[in-house]
This record gives C-alpha cells, sequence and structure tokens, in this order.
C-alpha cells in the first residue's frame, strides 16, 4: 500500500480483452465437457464389464441346471401320401366261402374299385340276388383303412332292389327309389358296381327303374361316368323302346 492508493491484483481475464476473455471461456468449457465425457466413458466401461459378469455368471449357472430334453408326441398315423390306395395290411381277407367282388366307391370325386367279399352262393344266383348282394357292398360304410385312402360312399343304407314287373325289359331291376331322385355320385355307384357282373348287363347297359310307373331305361358306366361321377344329373342313359 503507497498512501491511499490500494493495489488490487486483476484477474485474468480482466486484464486481457473481450476476444481474450472469450477464448478463455470457451478453453473452460471444452475442458468440462472433456471431464464429462470421460467420466461418462467410464462408467460406461464398468457398466460393460459388469454385464459382462453377468451374462458369464448366468452361463454357469444354467451349466449346473436340469437341461431340457424333447419329449416325443404321439399325434397318430400319418395321412395317406397316395390317395384311393389301400396298403397291403387294409386289404380284406376273405374266407373261403367267399368271392371277391369290385364294387365302386368315391375318392376323389371320382368312382374308384374296392376288392369287397361277396358269399359264393351269390355267383351263379338270380339277377336279383346278385344285385342285392352287390348293393350290400356298396352300401356297407368303408372300412378304417379305406377312410384313411380317402373312400366314401354316397349310396343310401335303406335302398332296395326289386325283381322286373310284368312288361318289364328283359334283366331290369326295380329299385325302392326312382334312379334319377338318387344323387348323382350313388346312382353312378350302383351302374358301375352292377356293370361288373355279366348277369345284370343287357347290351352293354343296367336296366333300371323305380317303384312308380315309369319305365325302366338302360344305364351304361362310361369312362365319364367313373372320372366325373358328379357333374351329371344322372349316367348316360338309354330309352328302351
Amino acid at each position: 500500500m503507497r498512501g491511499d492508493v490500494t493495489y488490487r491484483r486483476r484477474s485474468p481475464l480482466r486484464r486481457r480483452g473481450p476476444l481474450r476473455r472469450l477464448g478463455l471461456l470457451r478453453q473452460q468449457g471444452l475442458l468440462r465437457q472433456q471431464g464429462l465425457l470421460r467420466q461418462q466413458g467410464l462408467l460406461r466401461g464398468r457398466s460393460a464389464v459388469s454385464l459382462a459378469g453377468l451374462l458369464a455368471v448366468a452361463a454357469l449357472v444354467s451349466g449346473c441346471g436340469i437341461r431340457t430334453t424333447s419329449v416325443p408326441v404321439d399325434a397318430g398315423a400319418a395321412p395317406s401320401r397316395v390317395p384311393c390306395r389301400l396298403s397291403a395290411s387294409d386289404l380284406t381277407t376273405r374266407s373261403p366261402d367267399s368271392v371277391s367282388a369290385e364294387v365302386y366307391l368315391v375318392c376323389a370325386s371320382q368312382l374308384v374299385t374296392v376288392d369287397r367279399p361277396m358269399p359264393a352262393a351269390a355267383i351263379g344266383a338270380k339277377p336279383v340276388e346278385v344285385a342285392r348282394a352287390l348293393l350290400k357292398e356298396v352300401q356297407q360304410a368303408p372300412s378304417a383303412g379305406e377312410r384313411r385312402a380317402g373312400f366314401t360312399t354316397a349310396v343310401p343304407a335303406g335302398l332296395r332292389v326289386d325283381p322286373p314287373r310284368d312288361g318289364d325289359p328283359a334283366g331290369a331291376l326295380r329299385l325302392s327309389t326312382q334312379p334319377e331322385d338318387l344323387s348323382a355320385e350313388a346312382l353312378a355307384q350302383l351302374v358301375c358296381t352292377f356293370t361288373e357282373s355279366a348277369s345284370l348287363i343287357q347290351d352293354g347297359s343296367v336296366v333300371l327303374g323305380g317303384p312308380g310307373d315309369y319305365p325302366p331305361r338302360g344305364y351304361l358306366c362310361t369312362s365319364q361316368t367313373k372320372s366325373r361321377p358328379g357333374d351329371l344329373a344322372t349316367p348316360d342313359a338309354l330309352r328302351l323302346d
């Protein structure tokens, strides 16, 4: 102190000009930001190390536990990959007093034959008895193996076959339902199944009538009947004179 004058030490910011002060402030701000970034980086590094440690501990703990095992599930028999084909185990074994007869069932929207046992006594019997034996087989519900292969039947269970009436053509058969009133698949099944028996064919056709007074007609089993039984109202019919 000299006399009444007091000398004070000025800060570096006051002794320098405005531009220098601004530069110092920027430097101080940068230093603070760098310090914060370093602290954050250190914290992040520590967090990553902690997370890696936790994962390693979890892996060790799971390795000491009980391992999961796959349990087989029984989903049933695999579906048949070949439709309308019976495997050897699904074929019906016939008895010594029976014969094998081919009947037509519906499979994949077409008619396909399957072998069914029929009493040997039906061979050489009257046409109406042969027709009744064949009708019984085509009415029968498909077996488990046939159902797996896709076979069904459209012939109603209550349908019957009766002998011809007086004045009917030779070899005619009368059904308990008018043939045209049956479904297209059911009528096609009957016609094609009866066609397999020589005793039921008259001039290449099967002659069928109904319970009414309508005259019987001859029905043909053609390749179109077998491939598309549901597309026709009835199989090809021949009017008998």
